[in-house]
This record gives structure tokens, C-alpha cells and sequence, in this order.
């Protein structure tokens, strides 16, 4: 019977949260919808990890979604929760970081929780409330200008509170270095009930101090780093899925528009064959497009199968802070429908940037479990799972479910090293 439930609000949120509680020795799944009776590699979990697609959703269908996912984990023998959000905060004024986390508080019978966005390997620390991206904070890091929730506060406390109906407060760097017992004295001070927590951190140290220090609390929130103070029954013995899909073809899916992932598509131009997607095409005829872009990685990979191709959306070239309406949904659809086209074509292995895209192309290929594989870099690992398609077939795929903020610059043409 799982121990852990976590909840994340997109796909590769919660394929990060898995690699991270792998590694502490936690037998781990990801479903993507109620866990049912999930198993890791044949074994009962220790950790089921439900991945959403809700952080940019409606703020009552995230909380639907969200509390429909906890009463699942529930049924299933849960007894600790983890409500997973981006390392960026990504939110708006409405949500739906705050919304959600008020509801499965009311659901729990908890009073109030942490907020701990910290994941220093991936240069987010959070001191003084205030949320830094490596040497910037969040408002001046290319957050400022992100086309879906745009970041322009750094202040996790004035970012929060239009957000909940719970009091939001400071745990101060300070208090962190003091201890653990320090920090839980802080949380159940008479004045912290009932609040959220916001938790200074900067260094790993600091997150396995906050960690310990909410070992008691039936619900914690935070990115994927509050995970490395947590100790699994497995710690020290825990393996990572082994490849399913064998070798094969190969394809890259890039619908996000980071800077980060733009930067890693423009250093795999020079070494892939690529085609970036042109909206004017996909508003005009979609299915023309699709069976276009899906026609040139099949001629890609007859012509040149040991380079995987590169289909894209965004390279820096265009102005994203303006993109239009409709852009990422038609984007997030001729990708998927790409995604499905390839799979039934013979393609094994697809690395997606983008968690919107992720989310959109995991549903597509109708997938139900994620087996965590070998990791890429902090917070990307490969995933193994099997493809739905038309007329009953199941096809074997490794994925790779990339946040746009994350990797290094030749992720797009090194990432496959780990699945030879």
C-alpha cells in the first residue's frame, strides 16, 4: 500500500517529483489519472505520483481535478500528501497555486501548510520570500514575460495572498539554519495556525532541514527539492526502470517557449534536421500541417536515422510575450496529433520540452502509468510507459518530459546517450 501521495499540476512536475523520490528510496509511480492499482516494475508503490494538467486551467476545474486526485490517493492507501508546483511559481493573481492548496487543506482537515518552491539544482532558491532564478529574481529572470503566467513579483508573499483565504507568512532563513526543531517550534507557534508558510532556502541542507522539520504534517507544497529530505523504505536500494521500448526512432517535440528550451533548440539546428511550426499553416489547414511535419521526420529518419528530428515552435525569433490567442492551444494540438502519427509510424522514443506540450502529448498517446527511468539532468528523467492507439494497438515509448526551464543547452542532442 502506497505511503506518499502527490498531486502535481502538470506532466513534467510530476515526472520530476517521481525522480527525485525515487532517488530517496521510494518505489514510484506517475498516473496520469486516478492511481487504480498501479504497480512499480511489478511491485506495490511506496509513492504514487498523479499528474495534472492543471496550472493553467480554470481555477474550479484545477481544484476539481486536484481534490478528485487526493480522494483517489486516499482510497489507495495514501497517508501523507504533496501538492507539486512549478520551482517558478508559475501562477496568476486568481491561481491556482493558492485555490488548490486551500482545498485539499479543507479536504485534510489541516489547518495551513509550507510553500516551498526552493530547488537550488536548478538555481531556484527562495530568501526572504523573495523567489531568485539562479542570480535573478524572479521579475527580471525571463519569467517576466512568460506567455501563459507571466511572473512580474518576486515576493512569494504578495504573489500568495491574492491567491488564498489563508493568512501567508515568513519562515526566515534564519530559522532554517537554526534546525529542524527550530522550524517546527515556527509552525506551531499560535500564530501560524491556519497559514501558509512560506520557507526561505537556498541550499539543499536548508530543504532537508524544512523537511524534517514537516515530517508530521499530512500535507506539504512545494517544487520537486522539498523531496530530498525525505527518506523512503527503499533508501539506498531503489532501482530506476529499465528501457521498454528498445532501440528505435526517435523525435523531438518542442512546443515551449522559454527561454531555456529556445536556447537548446537553437544549438540542435545546427546538428538536427528540424522544422519549426508556422501557425499561419496550422490556423489554415491542420491536418495538412500535421501530416506535413510527420512526412519530414519520416524522410528524416530514412535519410538520417542516427539524428533524432527536431519539430519546434519557438526559437527566439518571434516575440512571445505577444503571441496570439490561439497559439499554444493549436501549438499543444499539432504536436500531440505529431506525437500519435509517429508512435503508430515506429518512432520509440520522443523527448518533449514544454509541460503544456507534455501534458497535451501524453493524454494523446492515452497513456495511464509512467515507470521512471535514467535521469537526463536535475528534474528531467526518461520515462517508460505504453501507447494507446486506433484499432487497439499498445506500443512500448520512452519519454522524456522536459519543463521549458530546464536542461543545458545540448540536452535536444544528448539526452538519448542515456538510453543506449
Amino acid at each position: 500500500m502506497p505511503y506518499l501521495g502527490a498531486i502535481a499540476d502538470d506532466f513534467t512536475g510530476a515526472t520530476d517529483l517521481a525522480t527525485m523520490l525515487v532517488a530517496r528510496g521510494f518505489r514510484t509511480v506517475v498516473t496520469v489519472g486516478p492511481p487504480g492499482a498501479a504497480s512499480a516494475d511489478g511491485e506495490e508503490p511506496d509513492a504514487v505520483v498523479v499528474a495534472l494538467k492543471s496550472r493553467t486551467a480554470p481555477v474550479d476545474s484545477a481544484v476539481r481535478d486536484s481534490l478528485a486526485a487526493l480522494h483517489a490517493l486516499r482510497d489507495a492507501g495514501c497517508r501523507r500528501f504533496y501538492f507539486k508546483y512549478c520551482s517558478t511559481f508559475d501562477s496568476t493573481p486568481e491561481g491556482n497555486i493558492g485555490p488548490v492548496a486551500d482545498a485539499l487543506l479543507d479536504e485534510l482537515g489541516a489547518p495551513g501548510t509550507v510553500v516551498v518552491p526552493a530547488f537550488p539544482a536548478t538555481g531556484r532558491t527562495v530568501y526572504r520570500a523573495r523567489l531568485f532564478v539562479h542570480d535573478d529574481l524572479l521579475d527580471e529572470s525571463p519569467m517576466r514575460n512568460h506567455p501563459l503566467t507571466p511572473m512580474r513579483d518576486a515576493h512569494l508573499g504578495r504573489l500568495l495572498a491574492p491567491q488564498t483565504r489563508r493568512p501567508v507568512r515568513l519562515v526566515g532563513h534564519e530559522t532554517v539554519r537554526a534546525g529542524a526543531d527550530a522550524v517546527r517550534r515556527a509552525l506551531h507557534e499560535p500564530s501560524a495556525r491556519g497559514t501558509l508558510s512560506v520557507v526561505d532556502a537556498i541550499t539543499d541542507e536548508d530543504l532537508r532541514t524544512v523537511a524534517a522539520a514537516t515530517d508530521g504534517m499530512p500535507l506539504v507544497t512545494g517544487a520537486a527539492g522539498l523531496a530530498l529530505g525525505l527518506s523512503g523504505p527503499h533508501e539506498g536500494t531503489a532501482s530506476r526502470a529499465r528501457s521498454t521500448a528498445g532501440p528505435g526512432p526517435g523525435v523531438i517535440l518542442s512546443g515551449s517557449a522559454s527561454a531555456t528550451t529556445r536556447e537548446q533548440v537553437r544549438h540542435a539546428r545546427g546538428r538536427l534536421p528540424h522544422r519549426k511550426l508556422e501557425l499561419t499553416a496550422l490556423r489554415a489547414d491542420l491536418d495538412g500541417a500535421v501530416a506535413a511535419l510527420t512526412a519530414f521526420v519520416r524522410d528524416a529518419w530514412h535519410t538520417d536515422p542516427g539524428r533524432p528530428p527536431l519539430l519546434y515552435a519557438a526559437d527566439g525569433t518571434e516575440e512571445t510575450s505577444e503571441a496570439p490567442p490561439d497559439a499554444a492551444a493549436l501549438i499543444e494540438s499539432a504536436l500531440a496529433r505529431c506525437a500519435v502519427e509517429l508512435v503508430a509510424a515506429g518512432a520509440h522514443r520522443l523527448l518533449v520540452a514544454g509541460g503544456e506540450t507534455s501534458g497535451a502529448v501524453v493524454t494523446a498517446l492515452g497513456a495511464g502509468t509512467l515507470r521512471v527511468g535514467a535521469p537526463i539532468a536535475p528534474g528531467v528523467p526518461w520515462v517508460h510507459t505504453e501507447a494507446r492507439l486506433a484499432g487497439g494497438r499498445v506500443r512500448p515509448v520512452d519519454l522524456a518530459l522536459k519543463s521549458g526551464n530546464f536542461g543545458g543547452r545540448s540536452m535536444f542532442t544528448t539526452a538519448w546517450e542515456e538510453l543506449a
